[in-house]
């Protein structure tokens, strides 16, 4: 094994004449090396974020790592219309695989993470919801700190946001102007298209059925109820401008930003592990190390051959690789729980048996109706490819699913009486509905928004370029079958509504109501997929407390010099898409940064 080490103090005062975009390990390590008084490990949302904040102070250095390749100039990576149509490149996406479900019967599930400059922004639905306030309240009180609630944190929902209505119609009454920031970076939309008889009529059926209340706004931190994107009323909003997605990456590594002299890019290349500063004296780990090799895919190489370069931060060394990423970079440096680093043969450095535990997620299943709608002629891909480019306009603006509904379980369920309800509040629904109609059919994605069941993150031995264990604990606790029954006949009553009447004709399931509980589970079983939002594996808890991964202000447990700041820290997957969650971890723990130097 060779080593090749690149000191931090290296070239002291050299400064660049701007910031560069590094392709290569190599080609960084040609270059003129400058003092990093952060290393960021991570180039999604909250390691954009944090590169942009921090390097706002320009006697700071600033050097951000991604693992994956630059976006810069990557159209299908700004074309809305791409994300679910297959158009984006495999090269984009880490490819994981989650571990054998014992709650599905053994299956495996194909588990999404952005592998490219702006992470899963770069790559997701670019859905933007913030989530209830009793979400972030929990916050508050996991951590003992006040600055974790929602109260707290909506200054920095404002901070990070930029809405901007479409220009070619009124938004009027469609989104509530108090709750949202005009004057942030990260681009949010009202969508594009009009409404159809779908649209008309779930805005009908929401006026008819007070089960299903209409909601102008849900980022306003109660988004219980009905938001309709093709109706006159309410807009579901979308990290969307001006036709184009706004990915963490496009809105704060912008090219104004990526000039700045005291901010470098590093790409293509892996963290493999953190370490101890080496001539450190301190009993207290001091971990600002991190060791890189070059970005590859295709088959793990053998440890023995494995390049390895390492980057010393003189302040701090800020982990940002996503909820997965960060995880499996503590474990694979022996930063975890010791029983099960030594089963491994890794070796311990710092015992801190809640690092990979605890993992919350969303998890999803497909219901569908038959319905005597007009069948959409189909759109013609060329032409819409032509009206993207010239205008941004167009279908491929457009998302998919685009009617949602929030919903809490009605109080008076049988499952309440068996199990504790593992919502953070009266503001936080249980279940999400995603709707969707087109001709002869009808739709709904069932999201369980606030699941009982566990997983965890492992390493399968103590070589670090092995794919993490995800074990996302699926459907291994009981009150998530009975959540999914409840949540499936709350879609049912929804499709029953008088507004449905003459329209839908059918329900193809699985009915919980027709099936017996073995039937159920078994279709439930083969159905039930990720909705990729982990969280809780690296979570915040009381400074002193024992339990938990991080300190109120994100730095490891029981070390010097290291933070974590992505999803991983949320104690509790929240009710939303959790990218407008990291968005704002990412703006506060900046702060909370900045403050301590």
């Amino acid at each position: 094994m060779r080593l090749a080490t690149l000191s931090a103090f290296v070239a002291l005062g050299v400064h660049l004449a701007e910031a560069k975009v590094y392709n290569s390990l190599d080609e960084l390590l040609t270059s003129r090396a400058k003092k990093y008084d952060f290393v960021i490990v991570g180039g999604g949302v909250a390691g954009s974020v944090l590169a942009n904040r921090l390097s706002e102070d320009r006697r700071s250095n600033v050097l951000l790592i991604e693992a994956g390749p630059n976006d810069e100039g990557v159209e299908e990576l700004r074309v809305p219309g791409y994300t679910y149509s297959g158009k984006i490149n495999s090269t984009y996406y880490w490819g994981s695989v989650s571990t054998p479900q014992k709650g599905l019967g053994g299956r495996t599930i194909e588990f999404t993470r952005g592998h490219v400059l702006g992470g899963g922004s770069s790559i997701n639905g670019m859905v933007y919801t913030r989530g209830s306030q009793d979400d972030y309240d929990l916050w508050e009180r996991e951590s003992g700190d006040p600055g974790w609630s929602w109260k707290a944190m909506l200054p920095y929902f404002k901070k990070n946001e930029k809405f901007i209505p479409h220009t070619h119609r009124s938004v009027e009454g469609q989104y509530d102007p108090t709750t949202h920031g005009y004057r942030g970076r990260t681009l949010v939309t009202l969508p594009w298209a009009n409404s159809t008889e779908f649209y008309d009529r779930a805005l009908k059926n929401s006026k008819i059925q007070p089960e299903f209340a209409y909601n102008i706004d849900v980022n306003n931190g109660k988004p219980v109820g009905l938001t309709l994107v093709d109706s006159w009323k309410a807009w579901l909003q979308s990290t969307i401008g001006h036709g184009e997605r706004s990915s963490a990456s496009v809105s704060y590594l912008d090219p104004k930003t990526r000039q700045r002299p005291n901010l470098d890019i590093l790409v293509n290349t892996y963290a493999t592990r953190v370490l101890p500063v080496s001539n450190s004296i301190s009993r207290t780990p001091d971990i600002r190390t991190v060791e890189l090799i070059p970005r590859r895919r295709g088959n793990t190489l053998p440890i023995e051959q494995i390049r390895r370069t390492t980057i010393t931060a003189a302040k701090e060394l800020i982990l940002s690789a996503g909820a997965i990423g960060s995880s499996h970079l503590l474990l694979n440096s022996g930063i975890g729980d010791r029983k099960d680093l030594d089963e491994v043969g890794v070796k311990t450095i710092h015992h801190l048996p809640d690092v990979g535990k605890d993992l919350s997620e969303h998890m999803t299943v497909a219901l569908s109706w038959n319905a005597t709608g007009a069948i959409p002629p189909p759109v013609d891909p060329d032409a819409a490819y032509e009206e993207w480019k010239k205008h941004r306009t167009g279908p491929l603006v457009d998302l998919v699913g685009q009617q949602v509904l929030w919903a809490r379980l009605p109080s008076d369920s049988p499952i309440f009486k068996q199990y504790k309800d593992p919502a953070s509040g009266p503001t936080s629904p249980h279940v999400e509905l995603t709707l969707s109609g087109s001709g002869a059919g009808v739709g709904a994605f069932i999201v369980l928004l606030t699941p009982h069941s566990r997983g965890t993150i492992k390493i399968r031995s103590n070589n670090p370029t092995e794919e993490p264990l995800i074990d996302l604990g699926f459907l291994t606790h009981p009150f998530d079958i009975l959540a999914f029954k409840e949540s499936i006949r709350l879609a049912k009553r929804f499709y029953s509504g008088p507004a449905w009447e003459g329209y839908i004709t059918g329900f193809n399931g699985p009915d919980p109501d027709t099936l017996s509980d073995e039937e159920f589970l078994k279709r439930v079983q083969e159905s039930t997929g990720s909705f990729y939002h982990p969280a809780g594996v690296t979570k915040i808890s009381p400074k002193g407390s024992k339990k938990g991964v991080l300190d109120p202000d994100l730095r490891v447990k029981g070390v010097k010099g290291l933070r974590v700041v992505d999803a991983g820290i949320i104690p509790y997957v929240p009710t939303s898409h959790t990218q407008a969650s990291v968005y704002v971890i990412a703006e506060r723990a900046s702060d909370l940064i900045k403050a301590s130097w």
